[in-house]
């Protein structure tokens, strides 16, 4: 066993600020990097020591293994974590970690490759008995031979990328017409984002959810599942809103899902922290998705009803110890929701949206959590992905966290630049989401941008927020009121979504 004493963080803002906060409580020093567009980040400022990897892009800094790793032996590092995204499903970058004598934070590199390939990774599970979609069980690139293969199957069908994630090379087909074009568009958009160009063919399933299970396995061969997440609100593929747990699995589908999800983790002898998906039908029939080999984006609503702090756990696991909890020891108490505060516009295709925070107050109170990077004051980068925050909700039941979760919505204030929040409480509010009866396509179903025109416009909120920043610089404790009696400000605060 090997004590750890010093983690470098390889990743940036709101992750790289969550992993340290919990190294800090374990009494581990940390380390983090940055880019030049990042250095006065919080995350920068929080770390017992930070170095500067690079220019602004991605490629010359957060991805840049050669730099890292010399950070890590002039630091005298003993461990990296990676976060997600970035290089956390990179096996190459595990696999380099662990020949310097790195404790990589994460499985090993042999489990990221087979997971990381969809095709592998079918192939591994299907040892184990774990329900598949109905498809090819290998990479095809003959178009004639596809559609025949696609006509078995029945349409409609679902064109992807072996190596892919996030949508891309992602393509659904309804019609058999449209079958030659969609693959084309499918292999080339595969090849520009994940350099392969392999893609398979697999039912389509309607109506589909998206649920999926955490597990956590040390290196001594257990695994245990922490129940599953609800992750079917999505826009281009990407979750906006999850929540724990799931509103409509049964005890046994639940009892059912997770130990497939430990199947899936046995079959490529998982260790660490991971994610298995599921799409289930209107059935609650499940079939096996993918697995994340790394700590998910939404992991904070599973800590919120289990108890357990995920990331202590994956550093215990890789220091060589065992589970600190049983399956036994674990039960569902409560309910969380978690809404992803993105600097997107949703009244315009949720397209990335950049400026300057004017105004950035976070709600607070009982039960709500924010995970972020970001203060007042600070720019939204163009370099990385435009999620501002996490934010977060606990109650005794699912109905009593969306309420909180609203009243959090509405005290989060954010000036300056577009947010998912407005969108987020649309939902929230929808029969659709509080009765629970909802799929992957609830925006196709449901959305349109004008139902957010009551929302104040970029220009209304940069007037408030100048207004609010203007007052409290002067250091008035009331706003000047208008001929009604009412704040410029709480009319605006009032007709907002």
């Amino acid at each position: 066993m090997a004590d750890i004493k010093k983690i470098l963080v390889a990743n940036r803002g709101e992750i790289a600020l969550r992993v340290m906060r919990s190294a800090k409580e374990a009494g581990i020093k940390t380390v983090a990097i940055f880019s030049e567009a990042d250095r006065n980040s919080l995350h920068v400022r929080y770390a017992d020591e930070a170095v500067c990897v690079g220019p602004a892009a991605s490629s010359e800094s957060y991805l840049r293994i050669d730099k890292i790793l010399k950070v890590c032996k002039d630091l005298k590092v003993d461990a990296i974590h990676p976060g997600y995204g970035f290089l956390s499903e990179n096996a190459d970058f595990a696999r380099q970690v662990e020949e310097e004598g790195i404790i990589f934070i994460g499985p090993s590199a042999e489990a990221i490759e087979i997971m990381g390939d969809k095709l592998a990774a079918k192939a591994a599970v299907l040892k184990r008995n774990v329900p598949l979609v109905p498809g090819l069980d290998k990479a095809i690139t003959d178009i004639a031979l596809a559609k025949e293969k696609a006509a078995e199957i029945g349409y409609p069908i679902l064109i992807k990328a072996s190596a892919g994630g996030g949508g891309k090379g992602m393509r659904i087909v309804e019609d058999p017409k449209e079958f030659e074009e969609q693959m084309d568009r499918a292999v080339s958009e595969a090849k520009n984002a994940f350099g392969d160009g392999s893609v398979f063919i697999e039912k389509f399933v309607t109506s589909p959810r998206h649920i999926e299970i955490q597990v956590v396995g040390d290196q001594q061969g257990n695994v245990i599942h922490l129940f599953e997440r609800e992750c079917s609100i999505q826009r281009r593929h990407q979750k906006v809103i999850e929540e724990a747990p799931s509103s409509v699995l049964t005890p046994e589908k639940r009892e059912k899902m997770g130990q497939a999800a430990i199947d899936v983790a046995k079959s490529c002898n998982y260790y660490g922290a991971g994610t298995v998906e599921f799409i289930v039908d209107e059935n609650l029939d499940f079939y096996f998705l993918e697995m994340n080999t790394r700590l998910q984006v939404e992991h904070p609503v599973t800590e919120q009803i289990t108890g357990v702090d995920l990331v202590k756990e994956q550093i215990r696991i890789v220091e060589g110890k065992p589970l600190s909890i049983k399956q036994e020891d674990l039960k569902i108490i409560g309910h969380s929701v978690e809404v992803r505060v993105y600097a997107e516009d949703p009244k315009n295709n949720f397209l990335p949206d950049i400026g300057k925070l004017k105004v950035y107050k976070r709600p607070q109170g009982t039960g709500i959590r924010v995970d972020d990077g970001f203060e007042q004051g600070m720019d939204i980068p163009i370099h990385y992905d435009p999620m501002i925050a996490k934010l977060v909700t606990y109650a005794d039941n699912r109905e009593e966290a969306i309420k909180r979760m609203i009243r959090a919505i509405d005290e989060y204030e954010i000036v300056g630049i577009q947010t998912t929040l407005g969108f987020c409480k649309y939902v929230l509010q929808h029969e659709a989401f509080t009765s629970g009866n909802f799929d992957t396509k609830f925006i196709e179903k449901y959305y349109a941008p004008e139902v957010l025109d009551s929302s104040p416009s970029k220009e209304e909120k940069e007037i408030a927020g100048a207004l609010a920043v203007k007052l409290w610089s002067a250091g008035k404790s009331k706003v000047t009121t208008s001929e009604s009696g009412q704040s410029k400000v709480s009319l605006w605060k009032k007709n907002r979504l």
